[in-house]
């Protein structure tokens, strides 16, 4: 009886030899995959419809106040009053992209292929939010960008009427910044509960949008302390809340009312919203954790 024999075949395997970037790059690929899926660039056509389509809506938005302002010489809207009138578009952008960035890897169960890389659990997470945060602040900043050149190419000031409007788009920048922050935070937690993302963006509309009654409820209280404090109801209104206190008139012009008032809590409701950020952002990172023990 012959021995067993057998042939081994070379088909062209080889160690990589290469440079290995390690953590900082493995995380910069996931932000910038992240970015590039938030907008659908490198998916398909399909993909890229609805978030195009509200950047469409705020750039033709941005685009009209510009040429009324061109035409009359009226300023219909601050810069900072831009991110509050399309807070709306934001909130379903959230819930469509934030379901789209994490629930679809939980869904797939790729996460421990992630996870076998240089890349600790909580820079998955962090490198997600950081992807959403820059898609919102791109989605409110680049119309104010719009909103600032039109105005800047008409000034009849010169270069002062240009540093005028430069100083009035920063605040309205940050403004869009601290919008993006505080949806992105709150909007990928929820997204990060689940792996349907069905679920996941019912779940971000209905954070937003149905915490809004609790603010008119108690905006009508006969206690005008608690009318102050009405705001803290709903995310969208701590965030107006937050603009009133530190943009005052950029936000609320003088001789306009608002419905709400915040009084002398304007301190309170900054601290609310760091610490709205700060529980979200931890309670994401606690959440990674427990995904990836499993």
């Amino acid at each position: 009886m012959s021995e067993p024999t057998g042939v081994i075949h070379d088909i062209g395997y080889q160690r990589y030899t290469g440079p290995r970037l390690g953590r900082r790059h493995v995380f910069g690929a996931l932000y910038l995959h992240g970015l590039r899926t938030a907008f659908g660039l490198g998916r398909s056509a399909k993909a890229k419809i609805f978030p195009w389509l509200v950047m469409g809506i705020v750039l033709i938005v941005a685009a009209g106040l510009t040429a009324v302002r061109t035409q009359t010489g009226q300023v219909v809207m601050t810069y900072a009053q831009f991110a509050d009138a399309m807070s709306w578009l934001v909130i379903f952008f959230v819930a469509v992209v934030g379901p789209e960035l994490v629930s679809r890897d939980l869904h797939s169960g790729v996460l421990p292929l992630y996870f076998s890389r240089p890349l600790p659990r909580g820079d998955y997470a962090l490198a997600k939010l950081g992807s959403l945060v820059t898609a919102l602040w791109l989605l409110l900043g680049a119309p104010q960008l719009v909103m600032f050149l039109g105005a800047a190419f008409t000034t009849k000031d010169g270069l002062g009427g240009v540093w005028d409007e430069l100083l009035d788009l920063l605040p309205g920048l940050l403004y869009a910044a601290l919008w993006a922050v505080v949806f992105a935070s709150v909007g990928l937690l929820i997204a990060s509960l689940t792996g349907k993302r069905a679920f996941a963006a019912g779940g971000i509309v209905a954070v937003f949008l149905m915490t809004a009654p609790i603010v008119g409820i108690l905006s009508i209280m006969p206690s005008r302390t608690v009318n102050e404090l009405a705001m803290l109801g709903s995310p969208t209104a701590l965030i107006h809340a937050v603009g009133e206190y530190t943009l005052g008139d950029l936000l609320v012009p003088n001789g306009q009312s608002e419905d709400y008032q915040i009084g002398g809590f304007g301190p309170l409701y900054v601290a609310v919203a760091a610490l709205l950020v700060a529980g979200c952002v931890t309670l994401l990172l606690l959440r990674y954790r427990k995904v990836a023990a499993r």
